[in-house]
């Protein structure tokens, strides 16, 4: 499953366990399933559908006299067992079967259901056009993960069952039917048409799925075997384009794993409101018809591919190795989300995969920092769907690297492939993966796992460096600022390489490195060198999971941003210098804004030139808006956003009109051209001119997911005390308005409402109020990240109303902890607002003061 197309942030080390959080057990087994059977009938219009769910069972003791399933919200008319009606009892939640005959151990029963379901809430969605959304297809699509199943067919929902499946389904023509497996036999009858689908490996019913539509068919194949994408129709070159790398993929993925490709066919589907980024279902895929790019997205979205290999990498970790409890989902996520960066090395380079890996840990110490930190392994939580989080996707990732730069390449390949070889088709915990290592390598990463698995954390290292030119030693202290200073409770014993490197007349980085025991809250090393080197690499090849500040003077700051060999070293020391501030450390950064190969370094070049508080910042910065690479330019756009100057005005108002190659690029200009006019809110006919500006976007710019348009949104929500960009908002926030650019807006209404009048406030309170009654998954959430950027008491009432409404439990988590963060908000507001300001006026006025003095003496020197 992917999540990365919807997520939200919110603040210290909260608890992960919010009330009513228990701890959670598989239920116990009456037997195992071997195969279930869905006969189901659609009736699209009445969003209904009525048939019959066949289990057979092979009972694991004899003398079970009662058997109960998962069944929400259906209507079950009878129950069979072995074509015997049987007595049952039905609270809406599960279905109780009262067995005439106790089971015998060894003797299977099959289990025969007749039952229906109106317009369902969860597990199967119906999607139509209506009066506001014309051109909407009609569709029907099923979503089980976690434990949604249960909403469309009766069964022993958790993931340690594993069976074959088969699904048979009658449609209105045109319309065609996709599911796991092999398409055994389709029927014709009149306006009908039957496809007979049959998954002869065995899955949990989690992955079980139906997906129905109008769609057009694209045929793909590797060794043989379909590989087939499913779009609307008038988007095939979208999905050759989006989907097209998929047999390349198949083929590295069953190399790397070790294991060919398990399943008959390989289908993607990209359907309508989905409410996840991807999902694994095996071997029918399911995707967010949001991921397919037309030709001016392709340019600079590769979320697209790493959503297409993520949902592949499932095929072998989460489907052909299942995972035994929600608990240990790490190991297929963190798999999938690493298969990304497997991906983007193989595909593109190095440096861009360690960039890749760098953006995964900064998502997983975003969350830790600023929402909750947990171990990776918990079954305590009120619902599964919570352990979906960037500590199991990305932190994960960073997990399965570290375990590869411990073994070293060939023996963790080794080891991913005795895991899959030995696990294929059964079920999976954690201890799995520490054995499959140890039986393959002999080694026993139990010291990794205590440290990074099953308790929550990091390290965060502060390194210090001086030179004794005397001795020729080089002193580095490294000090771990988590820790307890008086328990050894956060502290991390790990070995890191630290490197010294030696430039020498254009020559590459000559890099000597050691490997010390980093284990005490503080801790120096003293190494003899024969000459002073140039910099200082501290955990070279940075492949541990961490947070890090470097303390070095600034010559050897300027020489890692310039020879470093590591990427990730070279952002460490732009971060540094960036701290540093003053005059040398701007041109250092100005130069390698220039100059820098790697467009991953030149981004996080041009954010810390934002940081340095100089006006000579921006004349560094403002060369980066030509630079050859889209995700650049739209780092130097974002970063002028912060240089709330005229100049800044200038430079950004040309991209929004001149507009870029990059929708992304564009979008950013809009929402910074926003929040520079923001800044000078004394200027009144600039902020007229900003918004009659995005007025203007917002009216000529629709297209590929509203991302242009929803810039201009960001932009206008920046105005926060403007009463015609709020009016221009409350517009795009009603039915019939894209739903891309349609949920921008409405989160944004959250933004803009800090400055508003009490009078407008109201009017956005009643707005929110009355789209928190849209049932549909991502308007929820939405109306959750708006009510939580409010600093106003009422908020809270519409969240907590919310939160006891919503069927999802992921809306259910967001609305509690955005009450929280609501109510940290509301009581100082105002006064903190005024203070902010009158220091935001401060800073500024310093910054041209200092900005001056450093001018005077560069020229006194």
């Amino acid at each position: 499953m992917s999540h990365s197309y919807f997520d939200t942030e919110s603040n210290g080390h909260k608890s992960f366990e919010l009330p009513g959080a228990r701890p959670h057990y598989n239920p116990d087994r009456p037997g195992q399933v071997e195969h279930i059977f869905l006969d189901l009938h659609l009736d699209i219009p009445k969003q209904s559908y009525r048939g019959s769910c066949s289990i057979r069972l092979l009972p694991i003791r004899s003398g079970i006299d009662r058997l109960t399933l998962d069944a929400v919200n259906l209507n079950i008319q009878s129950v069979q067992v072995d074509e015997v009606a049987q007595k049952f009892d039905y609270d809406g939640e599960q279905l109780s079967i009262k067995l005439d005959q106790p089971t015998e151990l060894g003797k299977r029963i099959l289990i025969a259901i007749a039952y229906s379901a109106e317009k369902p809430q969860r597990g199967i969605y119906f999607i139509q056009p209506d009066k506001h959304y014309p051109h909407k297809p009609t569709q029907v699509w099923t979503q089980g993960e976690d434990e949604d199943s249960r909403f469309w067919f009766p069964c022993f929902d958790y993931p340690g069952q594993l069976s074959t499946s088969e699904i048979r389904v009658r449609v209105p023509k045109p319309l065609v039917a996709i599911s796991n497996g092999e398409l055994i036999e389709t029927i014709e009858e009149g306006s009908e048409k039957i496809y007979h689908w049959s998954q002869q490996q065995v899955h949990p019913t989690y992955l079980m799925t139906l997906a129905v539509g109008d769609f057009a068919e694209i045929r793909d194949e590797w060794q043989g075997k379909p590989v087939t994408y499913y779009v609307e129709k008038s988007r095939e070159a979208d999905a050759k384009r989006s989907m097209g790398k998929t047999p390349r993929m198949v083929e590295f993925l069953s190399e790397k794993y070790g294991y060919a490709y398990a399943f008959p066919k390989y289908a993607q589907v990209c359907v309508d409101d989905f409410i996840f980024g991807g999902m694994e279902n095996t071997s029918a895929t399911l995707l967010t018809d949001r991921c397919l790019l037309d030709e001016r997205a392709a340019y600079d979205n590769r979320n697209t591919e790493s959503l297409v290999v993520h949902e592949l990498a499932h095929q072998w970790f989460g489907d052909l190795l299942v995972i035994k409890h929600w608990s240990h989902a790490w190991i297929k996520e963190g798999m999938a989300s690493y298969s990304e960066v497997m991906w983007t090395e193989h595909e593109y380079s190095d440096a861009e995969a360690a960039y890749y890996r760098l953006i995964e840990a900064r998502s997983y110490l975003s969350e830790d920092s600023s929402r909750y930190r947990r171990p990776m392994v918990t079954h305590v939580y009120r619902e599964a769907i919570e352990l979906y989080d960037r500590h199991i996707y990305e932190k994960g990732s960073c997990v399965y690297h570290m375990i590869r730069a411990e073994l070293g390449e060939e023996l963790f390949w080794h080891a991913i492939q005795t895991f899959v070889q030995d696990n294929a088709h059964k079920t999976v915990e954690t201890i799995d993966l520490l054995r499959a290592i140890d039986k393959a390598t002999g080694r026993n990463l139990a010291f990794l796992f205590d440290q990074y698995v099953y308790r929550g954390g990091h390290p965060d290292f502060k390194v210090a460096y001086s030179w004794d030119g005397d001795a020729n030693l080089a002193k580095v202290t490294v000090t771990q600022t988590q820790a307890d200073k008086n328990s050894s409770k956060n502290l991390f014993d790990l070995k890191i390489p630290i490197g010294f490197g030696f430039v020498q007349n254009g020559e590459p980085a000559q890099v000597k490195t050691f490997t010390v025991r980093v284990h005490e809250p503080e801790q120096s090393f003293y190494f003899p060198l024969s000459a002073k080197p140039d910099f200082i690499s501290f955990d070279v090849g940075n492949h541990f999971l961490k947070t890090v500040t470097l303390e070095y003077p600034i010559p050897e700051l300027k020489a890692q941003l310039e020879f470093d060999p590591d990427p990730i070293s070279r952002i460490y020391a732009a971060a540094a210098l960036a701290k540093k501030g003053g005059l040398e450390a701007t041109k250092a950064l100005s130069t390698s804004l220039e100059k820098e190969p790697f467009w991953g370094v030149r981004v996080e070049v041009a954010k810390q030139l934002a940081e340095v508080k100089l006006d000579q910042a921006f004349d560094g910065l403002v060369v980066g808006l030509k630079d050859k690479s889209p995700y650049v330019r739209r780092a130097v756009v974002n970063a002028l956003a912060t240089i709330k100057t005229h100049d800044s005005y200038k430079a950004v108002k040309e991209v929004v009109q001149e507009g870029d190659r990059s929708y992304y690029v564009e979008a950013a200009a809009a929402t910074a051209i926003g929040a520079i006019a923001a800044a000078n809110l004394d200027d009144k006919p600039k902020e007229e001119k900003v918004i009659k500006l995005l007025k203007s976007v917002l009216e000529e710019k629709a297209g590929w997911n509203e991302v242009v348009r929803s810039g201009a949104v960001n932009g206008l929500a920046e105005l926060k005390t403007s009463e015609a960009a709020l009016n221009l908002l409350l517009e795009y926030t009603k039915q019939g308005v894209p739903q891309a650019l349609r949920l921008a807006t409405i989160r944004a209404l959250g933004k803009i409402s800090v400055g508003q009048t009490p009078v407008n406030l109201e009017r956005i309170l009643d707005r929110l109020a009355e789209l928190a009654k849209e049932t549909f998954f991502l308007t929820q959430v939405a109306v959750v990240t708006a009510l939580g950027r409010m600093e106003t008491p009422k908020a809270i009432g519409i969240l907590r109303s919310l939160s006891e409404q919503t069927p999802d439990g992921r809306v259910r988590r967001y609305a509690d902890e955005e009450i929280a963060n609501v109510q940290k908000h509301i009581g100082s507001e105002t006064a903190l607002r005024q203070l902010r300001e009158e220091l935001d006026q401060l800073k500024k006025q310093n910054q041209e003061l200092k900005s001056r003095l450093e001018n005077l003496e560069a020229k006194s020197k």
